[in-house]
Formats: C-alpha cells, structure tokens, sequence
C-alpha cells in the first residue's frame, strides 16, 4: 500500500499506517485547521479530532502510528518540530496530549518532508533534500530525539518502502543531470542502485509490493515518460505497456498484498489525470476505469489481499466513511480460428542438428 499527499479545499494530508489500522490528516477549514485520527481497524471508521489551543498551519504534516498515536511536523522558521499527539480521557472531557521530540535545523533552501508511513509503524522518518546532498531523519521510534540514519550524495525525491522490516527504502536521486531510484539500507547507511534502464534516462520507482516483488516505474527510456512495471530482483527488463501510456499522468497509489511470487496477478490502483481511479493488473491489457465515490481523499486507499480496494472519503453528510471496490475480473482472450494448415513436405533437417548427431 502506497500514499499519497493530496490536495484538497478541507484537508492538506492524508495518510494511512502501513497495516492500515489508523490513518490521519489535517481537517478543519480556513485558518481552523486540526490533525484528526481515523481508526480504521474496527467494524465502522470513525475520527477523532485532535485540536490543541493554537490551530495548525496548513503547511504541517500528519502521520499516524499503529499504536494510534499521530505524527505532526511543523515548520517554525528555519526550524522543523516533530510531535506526537494522542487523544486523552481528561475529567473535563475529550482532550489532545502532545509529546514533543524535538527538531531539525536546516539551512534556507533545505526541503523537509515526512517519508510514508514505515512498515512496522512504530518509527517515522524525514527527509531532508537540498542540492548536492540528502539526509533521511528518523524522527520517531528512536531511543531519543531525530537522528540522521543516512546521507545520500545528490537531491533526493520521492520514497518508497522495499521490505516490511522497514530497513530498505527506495529513493529518486537526481545526480549528474540524470534522475535514477536507488535502494538505502537505513541499518548500514548504503546506497546501492536500484533502477538504471539506459545510462540517460530518468527511471523513478513510484510504487513497490513487498510480497509479490511488484514495482511499477515512470521512466523516459522508450522516449517519452510513460508508466512500467518490473518485478524486484528479475533479470527480465521493465515492461512499458500500451494501456498504461494511454492514460497520461497517472499516478499508482496501492498494490494488492499478500501476492506471494505472482507480480502479473497483483491489482494496482491509479489515480487518473480526470480524477477517477484506474484498476489494472500486470496479467491485463486493458485498465478498468471507475468513478471516485464523492468526498475522495483523492491519492489515497488500501488493498484487501482478497482484492478489495478500500478508498477513505469524507462529505458533509459521512465525515469519515471507506467505500470499498472490487477488482473485476479480466475478460478471456478472445478466440481465433485459424483455417487448417495446408500440409507440405518435410523440411529436411541438417545433420548437425539431427537427433543422431554426435553419437
């Protein structure tokens, strides 16, 4: 499962925990904003606001843990905070607590944003990006407060989780004019390659599935940026088909789970230029297009590993609701009747390729 930050006229973020237990965002309207925590673990979704007595700027990110805490990152200054808020059983009713864990201080220039939610979900990570070098932050889940776990020469975009250990994290480096996704072991503080198509293309991983070693790729190499798909670890080379260059800027958000060694089989799930979603499977040729159900937290949902696709949304009416969608199944190749061959003579076969030959 892969998120997305969004933009939308009530919320700056929207994110879910790696197992999908909690997710988070910042709601409110205006100046009034709030991080807000959804749980998503039980029978129904509900939210619970998590206001404190100064609103959040609409600059400030969320992230929840699977112990239901909620992650803030503020900016004050050149400055970059990190808290934890949780919501408490105070006598005068519902309340925020806040733990502080401290910051970051980069120099002006310098882009910090919070990595997606880390498999394992009691840790959290930053990174920090600036022109000739990036540094990746743990900045939950330490013995104390933000450490810098690696540093990679270049400026580094993007981020997506390789394993569910949370070790091995992929990353867009654009170093020598060239854009590649390479692979950070956060345990070792290594960079080794990832995605190297052709020596001057721009390959960057948008999205990776753990368990069946699905990754999907926008690369330049067949002349214009189009969507791929490869597989972790094979020799066979990233595939770039037609179905998916036909739908212009789409951005894969989620990859089914639990797709042990079967990449072909695993749903996908896009999010299109128009705002629709795409369902699509490697196995397939064609992309089954569906409507967004009203209120999408556009970017955003979880695959099932039975194949159900579950998209959070908020209206006026359901201020937290999960609409679910299932992967259709894909239509039988169609047949083609061939008329009977017209019978012809043996070709002879050379001697060195006989059955005999060598003996």
């Amino acid at each position: 499962m892969t998120v997305c930050a969004i933009e939308m006229t009530t919320t700056a973020a929207f994110s879910i925990a790696a197992d999908g237990s909690y997710a988070a965002r910042l709601a409110g309207e205006g100046d009034a904003l709030y991080a807000e925590r959804w749980t998503l673990a039980g029978p129904e979704p509900y939210a619970v606001p998590l206001p404190l007595a100064q609103p959040e700027e609409a600059d400030s990110e969320v992230l929840p843990l699977t112990d239901g805490r909620v992650l803030i990152h503020r900016r004050v200054a050149e400055r970059h905070a990190f808290a934890l808020l949780y919501p408490t059983g105070a006598e005068a009713g519902p309340s925020t607590g806040e733990l502080q864990l401290g910051g970051v201080d980069v120099r002006e220039g310098v882009r910090v944003r919070l990595l997606p939610p880390c498999p394992g979900g009691t840790a959290a990570f930053a990174l920090a990006a600036e022109d000739t070098v990036s540094t990746v932050w743990q900045v939950a889940g330490g013995p104390s407060g933000p450490q810098p776990v690696a540093r990679i020469p270049g400026r580094c975009s993007g981020g997506v989780w390789l394993d569910r250990a949370g070790r091995l994290l992929a990353l867009d480096r654009e170093l020598d004019g060239t854009t590649k996704a390479v692979a950070v072991d956060l345990g070792r503080a290594e960079v080794s390659p990832l995605l190297q198509i052709t020596e001057d293309s721009d390959d960057r991983l948008l999205l990776a599935d753990p368990d069946s070693g699905l990754l999907l790729i926008r690369s330049d190499a067949p002349g214009t940026s189009r969507l791929g798909w490869g597989v972790s670890g094979s020799s066979l080379p990233v595939r770039f088909p037609e179905c998916l260059a036909r739908l212009g800027d789409a951005y894969p958000f989620a990859a089914q789970p639990g797709q042990s060694l079967m990449p072909e089989t695993s749903g996908v799930a896009l999010r299109l230029p128009e705002g629709d979603i795409g369902l699509w499977r490697p196995a397939d040729r064609r992309v089954f297009r569906l409507g967004a159900p009203a209120g999408w937290l556009g970017g955003t949902g979880l695959w099932s590993p039975q194949g159900r696709l579950h998209l959070p949304y908020a209206t006026p009416e359901v201020p937290c609701g999960i609409v679910g969608l299932n992967l259709p199944a894909s239509p039988p190749p169609p047949v083609v009747v061939l008329d009977p061959p017209t019978p012809t003579a043996p070709r002879p076969v050379p001697l060195q390729q006989a059955p005999l030959a060598g003996r």
